[in-house]
């Protein structure tokens, strides 16, 4: 059975006070959404990539991923109804793997970590110790209080929606049906381009860490 992976690009560059999506501009000599995408062409486990992005985007990130392994589906107004565009176009598959496009340093290492992990416990994140966003875990690294196989996660998504809950974090989603994720330590060099002062930051690290 396939694995997919849903990379989220479907946000606008509205705090960044630019008119084309954020993930249209440059590291280095590529687009942070190429960056994005071309981490999850890497795996080997990952059969399928699936792109939201706005209707305005889609030629220029089309021109920009043309492997036949990537589609793109018109995102919705929040993060959960994007998610859910995506989803409702898969038949199949054993994982849901969901990155934000915005984060385009992510490493091959957490990916494919992350992947056992949801093999294993049914669910699984990455995330790191606390500087930024708290995830209160146990003792045994599962999340305590706040991606499962795709027919829970289209359950979990189903009943946010007959719930009228919108959620902005993929682990509540699945925490909401009752499903423990299993928290996998990453990198702090997994930024998430948010302002114009993330894309030099985003620079430096690209360098130093040769990604």
């Amino acid at each position: 059975m396939s694995n997919t992976a849903i990379v989220l690009g479907a946000g606008s560059g509205s705090r960044m006070k630019i008119e084309k999506s954020k993930l249209l501009l440059e590291i280095g000599d590529k687009t942070v959404i190429e960056r994005s995408v071309e981490a999850f062409l890497n795996i080997s486990d990952i059969d399928e990539i699936i792109v939201t992005v706005r209707e305005q985007d889609i030629e220029a990130f089309s021109s920009l991923i043309t492997d036949e392994r990537v589609s793109f589906v018109v995102g919705g107004e929040t993060r959960q109804k994007s998610v859910k565009n995506a989803v409702d176009t898969i038949d199949e598959s054993e994982l849901i793997i969901i990155h934000d496009g915005a984060r385009p340093l992510i490493k091959t290492e957490d990916i494919e970590k992350t992947i056992r992990q949801a093999k294993e416990y049914g669910a699984a994140a990455v995330g790191v110790k606390v500087k930024d966003t708290i995830k209160v875990i146990d003792s045994e690294s599962f999340v305590v209080d706040t991606p499962k196989r795709s027919t829970l996660y289209k359950q979990a998504l189903e009943k946010a929606e007959k719930d009228n809950m919108d959620f902005t974090d993929d682990c509540q989603l699945i925490e909401y049906v009752g499903q423990r994720v299993k928290m996998v330590e990453g990198s702090y060099s997994n930024i998430k381009i948010t302002t114009q002062e993330d894309i030099p930051l985003a620079q430096s690290i690209l360098e130093r860490e040769k990604l």
